[in-house]
């Protein structure tokens, strides 16, 4: 059997897998409150006891944090994850840490036709790269270069690059930005808390948004997206307009960085809340639109990743290659 973890500081989800040919098959799985535990150990304990999982052959951990040495200190919470601990309370040989977009990325070459939304087609090739794109609580980017028939994950922090602005709305957003921050990056944009810095730029000349008008209120930027995607509030709907466009070309971008002519993937938790939004010929010509490159990526299939566990599976998916 595997476990295969994906850990934040708000939820975490494990998973216990058997070994299958295609892709690992869940058997079991949790979802626990992270802040009602002391430690990712306690979360374990608690797991192994209520599946009765038997001996464990490999395990894998999603981690939202940086990893040094396979020991990673979450970003969101005061934990320490090692994989050296996780082997002795698990009994295990073989156990590896994973950064929690790594995890993501690692399920993309198992993912079945169900679990996506395709927005272009493409002309996918099968010898080809891929590359994912993710928003959510943060923004995280990772590469899938094709080595010995097979994706290899090289994870990134090109969510804190710098953000290319295509258009006079978005010079004038650069510029508030840089007021409030001293810099633009991407993640200043696409990302949760980057819906409310659009929503602060379409609302700053007044009056306050009556859908919401507490920005620092829970749920707010979800607020903003289906105030929009309803029509609720025109200003809203610019910015939301504004996120799907970034979010349009920022993938055509990575997509070129990665010559990914075998998919670009859309992942994170904002993309599948927000399909009407992307939809739309805006959207679709922010990816698109990269003369000289523009045949170049007009190949590449765009898809939004709609398995909620993508990050789940995609450390099973590892712990079943430490086991192979």
């Amino acid at each position: 059997m595997l476990i295969a973890a994906d850990v934040g500081g708000t939820n975490t989800r494990l998973g216990l897998f058997a070994r299958e040919a295609l892709r690992p098959r869940r058997v079991a799985s949790r979802e626990y409150d992270s802040r009602r535990f002391t430690s990712f150990g306690q979360i374990l304990a608690t797991f192994v006891d209520e599946v009765s999982s038997g001996p464990i052959e490999a395990a894998a951990i999603g981690v939202a944090g940086p990893i040094v040495q396979q020991r990673a200190r979450l970003t969101n919470i005061d934990w320490e994850v090692s994989a050296v601990d996780v082997a002795a309370q698990l009994g295990a040989s073989r156990v590896r840490l994973l950064n929690d977009l790594e995890a993501m990325a690692t399920c993309v070459g198992v993912l079945r036709a169900d679990e996506l939304d395709t927005l272009w087609a493409g002309t996918p090739n099968p010898e080809g790269n891929a590359v994912v794109v993710a928003a959510g609580t943060g923004l995280g980017e990772a590469y899938l270069p094709r080595i010995d028939g097979g994706f290899r994950v090289l994870a990134s922090e090109a969510g804190h690059a710098d953000f290319a602005a295509r258009t006079d709305p978005e010079m004038a957003l650069v510029g508030m930005l840089r007021r409030d921050y001293g810099r633009a990056s991407v993640e200043h944009v696409l990302s949760g808390p980057g819906i409310l810095n659009l929503h602060r730029f379409t609302h700053q000349a007044g009056p306050v948004c009556p859908e919401v008008p507490d920005l620092s209120s829970d749920g707010a930027a979800a607020r903003i997206s289906s105030a929009g995607l309803e029509g609720r509030c025109r200003r809203c709907l610019d910015a939301l307009t504004m996120f799907a466009e970034a979010l349009g070309a920022e993938a055509g971008n990575l997509g070129l960085r990665g010559t990914a002519t075998a998919g670009v993937y859309i992942g994170g938790g904002i993309a599948p809340k927000i399909l009407p939004a992307l939809h739309t010929d805006g959207f679709l010509r922010a990816f698109l639109d990269k003369a000289p490159m523009d045949a170049l990526v007009a190949r590449m299939p765009l898809h939004v990743i709609l398995n909620q566990d993508a990050g789940l599976l995609g450390a099973a998916v590892a712990a079943a290659a430490l086991s192979s």
